[in-house]
């Protein structure tokens, strides 16, 4: 697809990571707001997705609402990062796992049905891989996976953050929720009725899935339903974990003021793990060059005070693995 033709239709891309219409002929209703065929809009989604501009339509679950997860790390000698690496991402419970410019130097989030199991799991791959590990799971969300704004370089300003929380606790989801978040894990099929197929894979009515979605959003249990983008592929090529360590007291004041900056677009607080992690405030920053994410934070931790506390700049090397989290897990390895 053409930069010219991205361009042109930007917003069926941008616009719909939130609020993708909950109706049975979603593409008609987008091309019916943007003065286009139900067939011309499928068209452009498949084109984008076959080209890797996004990985699926689908949910984005809150942490911590639908099971458990945490961010780890692991600490690779040199020659080993890409057997290690493919070792990380053979469980189905990892879902991101990234190669990034420190000591610890493979990250990767894991998420699973309960706290046993994700133990489970990251004592396998310690034992497996032979390799120090970091467990820093979420205390805080100042602000996180609300989407992308792609027409907001070099990366966006929130509207209207969400007020800090440690997290609701976790819904009691049954058999019937459990099964539909299986259905959705790889998105809704491109066509003219996606969520009919959800629906019978998951033994549920058409009618009854739509509701249940619209519950979940207003819950919660949902950050988000829609267009989950891919930055790489769409020109933003620089990322950077940036972290501090911040007193106890000032932690949350600190973390709303960050939540607020533009080109933030994740940001909270992780448990330390002492005394090999001393840092609990993190932030995310996408741009189109290392030199401007370095900018940006300099500015924003200038603005913040943040330079004042101990920190560092953890920019991605390589991508080993993204896709959505996992609940049913008997589906197997993830295909975002």
């Amino acid at each position: 697809m053409t930069a010219d033709s991205l361009a042109t239709h930007l917003p069926l891309l941008n616009d719909y990571q939130q609020r993708f219409p909950l109706c049975p002929e979603p593409f008609a209703a987008i091309g019916a707001a943007h003065g286009l065929t139900p067939a011309a809009v499928l068209d452009l989604y498949r084109r984008w997705q076959a080209d890797g501009l996004f990985s699926r339509i689908g949910p984005v679950i809150a942490p911590h609402r639908a099971g458990t997860s945490t961010l780890a790390a692991l600490a690779v000698p040199d020659g080993r990062l890409d057997a290690v690496a493919a070792q990380v991402s053979a469980y189905a419970e990892v879902n991101h796992n990234y190669e990034r410019e420190h000591r610890w130097n493979l990250w990767f989030v894991a998420t699973a049905p309960d706290a046993a199991h994700l133990a489970g799991v990251l004592a396998r791959i310690a034992t497996e891989t032979g390799c120090p590990l970091l467990e820093l799971p979420l205390q805080t969300a100042y602000h996180i996976d609300l989407g992308f704004d792609l027409a907001a370089p070099p990366g966006r300003r929130p509207a209207a953050p969400a007020a800090a929380t440690g997290g609701a606790p976790a819904c009691a989801l049954d058999g019937i929720d459990r099964a539909l978040l299986g259905a959705l894990a790889d998105g809704l099929p491109l066509c003219e009725r996606p969520y009919a197929p959800v629906a019978a894979a998951a033994g549920v009515s058409e009618a009854w899935l739509l509701s249940r979605l619209a519950e979940w959003l207003d819950s919660g249990l949902l950050k988000r339903f829609g267009v989950v983008v891919r930055h790489h592929e769409l020109g933003y090529v620089a990322n950077a974990m940036c972290v501090w360590n911040v007193p106890e007291e000032r932690i949350d004041a600190l973390g709303r003021e960050l939540a607020r900056e533009p080109g933030v677009t994740l940001c909270y607080r992780r448990r330390r793990q002492m005394p090999d992690w001393p840092y609990n405030l993190y932030c995310m920053i996408h741009g189109r060059s290392r030199e401007g994410v370095l900018q940006l934070r300099d500015a924003l931790a200038g603005r913040t005070g943040l330079d004042r506390h101990p920190g560092q700049v953890l920019f991605s090397r390589r991508r080993f693995k993204q896709c959505g989290a996992r609940y049913q897990l008997s589906a197997g390895a993830c295909h975002d």
